[in-house]
C-alpha cells in the first residue's frame, strides 16, 4: 500500500496545483498536510469560510517558514513508516503550544472562495494551501475560474492547493489539473500510535493506570481496526475514561464500541455468532467442506503456500437453514461475521452508491480475517441485467462490476458466506469459479437430517430426544422445511 505521507510529498514537489482529498477525516487530513509541509520545509495556510485564510498551527500569516519539526534527513527514503511519522508530528506538536498568538487573525478579505483565490492567485511564497469543506463552493462559475487560474499558475512552482471534502465533484474545466489522494483506513501500526497519543493526551487532564504491557496495546490496536481514526479515538477515549486506566477490560469495550460504530454506519453489522456446524442438522457435504478448510486462516498454512478459502453461496429452498450455515461458519471457524445491509448500500445521489460499496469493501479487508455474510444475494443485483441502465441508470451493472473486481483481486482473507433463493436472477460471471469457491444447494430435509433436527430442536428445548418416536415424527414431517420442523 502507498504511504500517503509519501505520496502527498511527491505531488507537492512535482508541482501538482490541486490535490483532492475526499474524506470524512478532516483533522487527519490536516495533520498529515502539516507533516508533510514539516518535511518539506513549506508553510502551511489553512482556509474555512468562517475564518479566512489564516497560518496552520496558529502562527502569525506573515512569519517564516518554521523550521521542520520532522528531520526530512532519513525521512525521506522511507526509513520509517507514515505511523511512525505522524506520531513523531504529533507528540511533537503537543509539545508545543497550538494556542493562536494574541491578535492573530486571517488574512483580510479572504473569506468568501472567490477572495481568497484572488489571494492565493497574487501569493508568491512556496506554500501548501488547504480548502475546507470547498465542495460547498464549486458550482459557482466565478470560483471555478479562479481556481483555475490559481491552477495554472501554481503548475510551474512549488506551490499546491489540497481540498478536503467528504464527497466533491469537479467540473471538467479542472479535470486535467487535478490529483486525488486516497486516505486507507489506519493499519495496525497507525492504530497502536492512535493509542498512545491518546493516552498521553488523557493523561495530562487524569490520573491513569497503565496495565497493559506491549501485547494489551496490540489486542486493543487489532480490535479498532475497520474504524476510521478519528472513530477509533472517540473508542480509546471513551473506554480508558470508563475505567481511568489503559486495562484489560479496554479490549473488549473497543471492541463493543467498533460494533456500535458499524452498525450505524448502516452498511455493516456485526453479528453474535454462538452457532456451530453442530447445530445443523444435515448438509453433510458442506460440513465436510468446511471442516477440511477449518485452519486454512492460520499463519502456518500461508507459510506452507495454501490461500484461505474466498466464499460459497449457499442456494435453495426457503426456510432450509442457508442463513443458519452462514452464522455456523463464524462459529465454527472462531471468526468475525459481519453482515451486509443490501437495502442501505443505494444513495440517490449519482456515484454515491459506488463509493458506499468501495467503503466498504475497504472495512471488510481491515476486519479481515472475517466472514462477509450477505443475505440474499440475488436482491443486491436484480437489475444488472441488460436493461440495466432503462431501470435503474446502470446502478445495478456498476454495483456488479465493482463487486466481480473485488471478489477476483482482493488479497485479504475475507470469506463471503452469500446466500440466495434463486440461482436464476444471479448473473452467470458471479457464480464462476475463481469468485466464489463452492456452490451448495439446500433442499427440504431427507429422512435421516429430519431426524437430526428432531434431535437437536427436543435437545435445545430441554427435552429428552429418546422421550419421543423419532422415526415416526420424521415420516410424519415429510415435505417439511427446516424451520417448519
Amino acid at each position: 500500500m502507498v504511504d500517503p505521507l509519501e505520496r502527498l510529498k511527491v505531488l507537492i514537489n512535482s508541482s501538482t496545483p490541486i490535490v483532492v482529498m475526499e474524506t470524512v477525516e478532516e483533522k487527519r487530513a490536516v495533520m498529515l498536510v502539516r507533516a508533510a509541509g514539516a518535511e518539506l520545509n513549506l508553510p502551511v495556510f489553512e482556509w474555512s469560510i468562517a475564518d479566512g485564510l489564516t497560518r496552520s498551527g496558529g502562527l502569525p500569516v506573515n512569519a517564516a517558514a518554521v523550521a521542520p519539526r520532522v528531520d526530512p534527513k532519513g525521512r525521506n527514503a522511507g526509513s520509517s513508516s507514515e505511523s511512525e511519522r505522524l506520531l513523531s508530528y504529533v507528540m511533537s506538536s503537543m509539545s508545543h503550544s497550538e494556542t493562536p498568538l494574541s491578535g492573530n487573525t486571517g488574512i483580510v478579505n479572504t473569506k468568501e472562495p472567490a477572495q481568497v483565490l484572488a489571494h492565493l492567485e497574487q501569493m508568491t511564497i512556496e506554500a501548501v494551501f488547504i480548502l475546507k469543506d470547498f465542495h460547498r463552493h464549486i458550482e459557482e462559475a466565478v470560483v471555478v475560474r479562479r481556481l483555475r487560474d490559481v491552477a495554472q499558475r501554481f503548475c510551474t512552482q512549488r506551490q499546491t492547493v489540497i481540498i478536503t471534502a467528504p464527497s466533491i465533484s469537479l467540473p471538467p474545466e479542472l479535470a486535467s489539473l487535478v490529483e486525488y489522494l486516497e486516505l486507507p483506513l489506519p493499519d495496525v501500526a497507525r492504530l497502536r500510535a492512535v493509542v498512545e497519543v491518546v493516552h498521553s493526551r488523557l493523561a495530562k487532564t487524569h490520573t491513569l493506570k497503565l496495565q497493559l504491557d506491549a501485547t494489551g496495546v496490540h489486542a486493543v490496536a487489532e480490535n479498532l481496526r475497520g474504524l476510521t481514526e478519528e472513530e477509533a479515538e472517540r473508542a480509546i477515549s471513551q473506554a480508558i475514561l470508563k475505567h481511568y486506566s489503559l486495562c484489560p477490560e479496554v479490549v473488549t469495550d473497543v471492541l463493543e464500541a467498533k460494533k456500535n460504530l458499524l452498525r450505524r454506519s448502516g452498511m455493516l453489522e456485526f453479528i453474535e455468532c454462538s452457532e456451530s456446524l453442530a447445530n445443523i442438522g444435515g448438509l453433510e457435504n458442506l460440513k465436510h467442506w468446511l471442516q477440511q478448510r477449518r485452519g486454512a486462516w492460520e499463519e502456518s498454512a500461508r507459510s506452507f503456500g495454501l490461500e484461505p478459502p474466498r466464499g460459497v453461496i449457499i442456494l435453495g429452498v426457503q426456510g432450509c437453514g442457508k442463513s443458519l450455515c452462514a452464522r455456523a461458519i463464524a462459529g465454527e471457524w472462531k471468526l468475525p461475521l459481519v453482515r451486509f445491509d443490501t437495502s442501505m448500500v443505494f444513495d440517490k445521489f449519482v456515484g454515491e452508491t459506488e463509493k458506499r460499496v468501495k467503503k466498504l469493501f475497504q472495512v471488510a479487508e481491515e476486519l479481515a480475517p472475517a466472514i462477509l455474510w450477505i443475505d440474499e444475494l440475488e436482491k443486491v443485483f436484480a437489475g444488472s441485467g441488460a436493461d440495466s441502465s432503462s431501470s435503474d441508470a446502470g446502478v445495478s451493472s456498476r454495483l456488479l462490476g465493482s463487486f466481480l473486481s473485488w471478489m477476483q483481486d482482493r488479497r485479504a482473507p475475507v470469506f463471503v458466506a452469500a446466500t440466495s433463493n434463486n440461482v436464476v436472477a444471479l448473473p452467470p460471471e458471479l457464480i464462476r469459479k475463481g469468485r466464489f469457491d463452492e456452490l451448495f444447494f439446500v433442499d427440504l430435509p431427507n429422512s435421516v437430517e429430519r431426524k437430526a433436527i428432531f434431535n437437536l430442536q427436543l435437545a435445545r428445548h430441554k427435552l429428552n430426544p429418546a422421550s419421543f418416536n423419532i422415526e415416526q415424527l420424521a415420516v410424519a414431517a415429510k415435505s417439511y422445511s427446516g424451520a417448519e420442523i
